[in-house]
């Protein structure tokens, strides 16, 4: 065959795993060394006004304390998506960057919306790499604090199947 490539696929006779993750996402705003910078909006807008978008690499830690051991970093960023006035949700595009532990190197990613006010949000992981490739599942945020400068903790409990 002229100009194409077969290439053989052998069944992968790895079993499928599921994980769970538990840690806490440290959104900063505030300070001389945020962790999340606003990089695109309506001019003069704040950053619940409709289309103000984020970039953020946030601390992924094991405990609530910000001084708490660093597990990972969240990287990507988040846009107000919602325009009526009574929703406050946004866009998010991030991967989770693990530094320690099991998962080291290895990193998940997600893409869906987060209705920020709910209690608990449900947000798709649509991949990852090294040890959560092919992952897929769904993450679970909870805001266990904010402030009114925009600074939150964030909860998260991460359900995944891989291989």
């Amino acid at each position: 065959m002229d100009g194409i490539e077969v290439r053989k696929i052998i069944k992968s006779q790895q079993t499928e795993k599921r994980s769970h993750l538990h840690f806490f996402f440290h959104d900063i705003l505030s300070g001389k060394n945020p962790s999340a910078v606003r990089i695109a909006g309506p001019l003069n807008s704040t950053i619940t006004t409709f289309g103000a978008t984020m970039m953020i690499d946030d601390a992924l830690t094991e405990k609530q304390e910000p001084t708490s051991k660093i597990v990972g970093r969240a990287q990507g960023l988040y846009s107000v998506a919602a325009q009526r006035d009574h929703e406050f949700a946004l866009l998010v595009t991030m991967n989770f960057v693990f530094v320690e532990g099991m998962y080291k190197g290895s990193t998940i990613s997600i893409l869906g919306r987060n209705p920020v006010l709910n209690n608990v949000r449900e947000m798709p992981i649509i991949g990852g790499t090294g040890l959560f490739r092919f992952a897929r599942g769904y993450a679970l945020a909870h805001t266990v604090w904010f402030n009114p400068t925009g600074d939150a903790i964030v909860e998260y409990n991460v359900f995944v199947s891989h291989f």
